[in-house]
């Protein structure tokens, strides 16, 4: 591998500059908070799809000290459709650190702030550097794709020495003034030109000098995670509906899957659903419905769901006040969270 171009820090601010991404929700102002929202909602997620969570997430949430005195429930509410709800989870425990441990003021230093729930190394560099004006460095997703190509280093990122020659390449190339512009600046290059497919090398400032596009070679860099094929569980999802038209839910344990979403009970089968409906509520469905399973994929395994409506003869009043249960109205929501194949349910009674 030849030495970095010098010149790469200039190039790319230079192209920033003329055609980056100026006018996204979270450039216009960037507090440390404001930033720290931003990088944990992009995690994994495009910004299309952060844009109007960003948006809402800020109305009501216009500070830290907001996000810590909220219940969880609401916080979870606006991540619903956003995924990786352990993001959400993380951000409220680390909102109530810095409010709790650091007088409501983020810590400036990369270090400091990797104590922080939820907060890797990358992305205490994003908000040192943008929010702060120091130099640190990052290494997204987007940033991983452009220096992989650009440098030819092989292999899935995710190997130990991979993620190392990748780190010391970002080192190199960040340089020591406009520190927040260059940290936007690679992120912007990865989302918008040196995408994962059909990247568009002819408008790219530093094609001149990528390894990967001299040899053609883009597609191969970085390196596919090694696949495995992933396990298939099965559930059946009990959606009992109130005379009322309300929806019963519960609330999962904080921890684990969906932890501290609202989802209807998994059961075995339609029989068991019939028999958990007598025995929670003493009372027998008038119908049972059994709808065809669907598919609901996580990073580690399949889950294959069977939705079974079953509709009561009643409105069992005892669960009202009960603590991690809730009849559903879905006329008007109440806000909490929900998990993904359970608003998609909702959305379909």
């Amino acid at each position: 591998m030849t030495p970095p171009n010098p010149d790469f820090a200039p190039r790319l601010l230079d192209w920033f500059d003329r055609h980056g991404r100026h006018d996204l929700p979270w450039q216009g102002n960037t507090s440390a908070y404001r930033v720290w929202v931003s990088e944990i909602m992009l995690q994994q997620t495009q910004v299309k799809t952060v844009i109007p969570y960003f948006e809402r997430f800020m109305a009501t949430f216009p500070t830290v000290q907001a996000l810590a005195a909220a219940p969880i429930d609401d916080v979870l509410h606006l991540w619903t459709g956003l995924g990786y709800y352990a993001r959400a989870r993380n951000l409220h425990r680390a909102a109530q650190q810095v409010c709790d441990q650091h007088g409501g003021d983020f810590p400036a230093s990369v270090e400091a702030l990797e104590s922080l729930p939820g907060i890797g190394r990358s992305t205490a560099g994003a908000i040192v550097s943008i929010a702060f004006g120091q130099r640190a460095v990052i290494l997204d997703g987007n940033v991983k794709r452009v220096l992989a190509r650009h440098r030819e280093i092989g292999g899935w990122p995710g190997q130990t020495a991979v993620h190392r020659a990748l780190w010391q390449v970002a080192e190199t190339f960040t340089p020591d003034a406009r520190s927040a512009d260059y940290t936007q600046a690679i992120m912007d290059l990865g989302a918008t030109l040196c995408t994962r497919s059909k990247p568009r090398c002819d408008d790219c400032p530093v094609a001149a000098d990528c390894a990967a596009a001299a040899s053609g070679r883009q597609a191969e860099f970085p390196g596919r995670k090694p696949k495995k094929a992933l396990p298939v569980k099965q559930t059946t999802m009990l959606i009992a509906v109130a005379a009322s038209g309300e929806v019963y839910l519960r609330q999962r344990p904080a921890n684990g899957i969906w932890g501290g979403l609202w989802c209807f009970p998994e059961l075995s089968d339609s029989a068991a659903c019939k028999r958990h409906c007598i025995d929670l509520w003493g009372l027998e469905p008038t119908a049972l419905s059994v709808s065809d399973p669907f598919r609901h994929t996580f990073s580690h395994y399949h889950l294959d769901i069977t939705p079974v409506v079953a509709q009561l003869p009643a409105t069992p009043a005892a669960v009202m006040a009960s603590e991690g249960q809730l009849w559903y109205n879905r006329a008007q929501p109440a806000r909490v969270g929900l998990a993904a194949p359970v608003a998609r349910l909702l959305a379909s009674l």
